[in-house]
């Protein structure tokens, strides 16, 4: 069988001419090969173990299933499970729609995901930030600090219900243009129309792609990218002038800077003191004039520019243009959505803002700065600073929000917020304690290190740590002096542990909360590009190696045990002890052995 690598590296080296068309995909759900690598890649994922409407779970993995599995996927037998639905809070306060699928389901669609990101990811816009190997919430929003610069007017866009209103013929016609396999599509119609189990009651799905599939998010990306080519276009139509003209009066103002300094060059060795103080100020005063003005025409009518960055089926357009012009950019975009695409803008959702005030995106507030502020000039000249660059701000509501949702901030008996104990860690020992806040803490300013403003999270730091003295005081009933003198560690808020290596301290994080824009790798939402992908790790070569990990049986068909944590093991039965002692959460089992463990047999 082809190595998985090789085949997906020939498919996007092709993916760059636009006019090639795809045949012959489905043959490559055939390779086993495939499969593994795709286990490889579900297996450490924290809902692997997660049952979707069946009994099917990753327990019990082994290449009989897979062999099982390809040999529906060859005679086209297989069909999807729907998807077991469950609800998750959004951050509006309403549910989300999440839909399970089984183990095996997620196999074939991971297997399905990768042939689609080596066809599509190289045709993806440079505009496109959601679920895409080295993007992420933070490019997104980097992008735009670094490219709305001067805009005045922001389109905020929000796509009604987008993932539960995507038309499955429209999206089917979308990958027709590249792929010629009806095979291969009629396996995206079965994940399509797989329908979805609520309470036990199924649910046929005439539109939409399952949230909480493996293969929703590419899905999605290959339907909004019709979007992106459409704005993209529209930009290239749009933009007018190379750059604005010029301010007279700035200029004017500069000339006779200028002329004045070049006078005062050639004259100033005749000049006695009081003319040269007079000349001085005089320049000053120039000088002090010119920098209320821009250097260019902010309303050049002949200048025009639009921005465009989406995430999902959130995007923001930035415009350098009047407002009548766009409201119309609005319009046509609506008209293209709706005509093209069978969606539809949230009308309460989508606004035109002026860049002076602020705009949400992606949970952060954006606005263009009107920055008046000078800087003093080696010369000793004033200059003003950043004037009309887009800045990226933390909103206030939303580590109050924060604060409160976790239980650390609640509203007092004189209407006044409060660091208060959070009940549901009393449970928890010290050290679980002190991480659990640390980790928290961690995550909102990770998130909100572009900020601006990023030092108003030392607040939110504050509260938090009032938060967590209170709960080790509620657990052990002392005061908070009493603890706050028991953890303190060389000046510092600190719990002492021990592990196999020693002694250890977990002190309370002390990270400075201040502005870091670097964007590393790990940051992205999803993996590094899996074309890319190569080499068998040792979970794929214990399931191949034929050996029963426990009781030494070889040339048996093994199966692998899962647990989804090592602490929920009590190490009481030998087996949990060797999983314990490898720090391992799967061991290779033969058939035997394994249902031998599940039925208390096994000791």
């Amino acid at each position: 069988m082809r190595n998985p690598k090789v085949v997906l590296n020939s498919l996007a080296s092709k993916s760059t001419d636009t006019n090639y068309k795809f045949q012959r995909l489905y043959r490559n759900l055939y390779n086993i090969e495939f499969y593994l690598d795709a286990y490889e890649k579900i297996y450490p994922n924290k809902g692997s173990n997660t049952k979707g409407a069946t009994e099917d779970t990753i327990d019990g993995m082994s290449i009989r299933r897979i062999q099982n599995l390809v040999g529906k996927i060859r005679n086209q037998s297989y069909q999807p499970n729907p998807a077991r639905r469950v609800y998750i809070p959004k951050k509006n306060g309403k549910l989300r729609p999440l839909g399970l699928p089984t183990f095996e389901d997620k196999l074939v669609q991971e297997v399905t995901r990768r042939i689609l990101e080596s066809i599509y990811e190289q045709q993806f816009s440079d505009n496109s930030h959601a679920f895409r190997p080295h993007k992420s919430c933070h490019t997104a929003l980097k992008q735009i600090k670094n490219t709305f610069t001067g805009c005045r007017w922001f389109i905020e866009g929000d796509i009604k219900g987008f993932f539960d209103n995507i038309n499955h013929h429209t999206l089917i016609n979308i990958l027709r243009k590249r792929i010629q396999d009806e095979k291969f599509i009629n396996l995206i119609w079965k994940f399509l129309r797989a329908g979805y189990v609520e309470e036990w009651v199924f649910h046929k799905t005439y539109s939409g792609t399952p949230q909480g599939g493996i293969i929703s998010p590419i899905l999605s990306n290959i339907y909004l990218n019709e979007l992106d080519g459409y704005v993209e276009e529209y930009m290239s139509q749009f933009n007018k002038g190379d750059k604005r003209r010029h301010n007279l009066i700035y200029h004017n103002l500069a000339s006779k800077i200028n002329y004045k300094k070049y006078k005062n060059k050639r004259e100033w060795s005749t000049l006695n003191k009081e003319n040269k103080d007079e000349r001085a100020t005089e320049l000053k005063e120039l000088y002090k004039e010119l920098i209320k003005h821009d250097s260019k025409d902010l309303f050049d009518s002949n200048y025009r520019r639009l921005k465009y960055v989406r995430y999902a089926d959130d995007f923001l357009m930035g415009v350098i243009a009047s407002k009548t012009e766009t409201e119309k950019i609005k319009q046509e975009l609506t008209k293209f959505l709706a005509e093209k695409l069978n969606l539809e803008l949230s009308e309460e959702k989508t606004l035109i803002t002026h860049t002076s005030k602020k705009a949400r995106f992606l949970g952060y507030d954006i606005k263009v700065v009107r920055d008046w502020q000078t800087m003093r000039m080696p010369n000793g000249t004033q200059k003003r600073k950043f004037n009309f660059q887009a800045r990226l701000y933390v909103p206030h509501e939303k580590y109050v929000k924060k604060l409160i949702d976790l239980g650390a901030l609640v509203l007092g008996k004189d209407n006044v917020w409060k660091a208060t104990h959070r009940p549901y860690l009393l449970k928890n020992d010290d050290v679980e304690i002190i991480m659990t806040y640390n980790a928290e803490i961690r995550g909102l300013y990770n998130y909100y290190r572009l900020a601006s403003n990023v030092h108003v999270l030392q607040s939110f730091r504050q509260t938090m740590k009032y938060s967590m003295m209170k709960t080790y005081a509620n657990k052990y009933k002392r005061t908070m002096g009493q603890m706050i003198d028991k953890f303190s560690i060389n000046g510092k808020l600190g719990i002492r542990y021990k592990t196999a290596q020693g002694e250890r301290i977990a002190y309370f994080i002390d990270q400075r909360m201040e502005k870091n824009t670097k964007i590393k790798s790990e940051d992205a939402d999803i993996e590094p590009l899996t074309l890319k992908y190569g080499g068998r790790t040792s979970l794929i070569d214990r399931l191949l190696a034929n050996e029963c990990e426990w009781c030494g049986a070889t040339n048996v068909s093994l199966e692998m045990h899962y647990v989804k944590k090592l602490k929920d093991l009590k190490g009481k039965k030998r087996w949990e002890q060797y999983m314990i002692a490898r720090k391992r959460k799967t061991i290779a089992m033969c058939v035997k052995c394994h249902h031998d463990l599940h039925n208390g047999k096994l000791d």
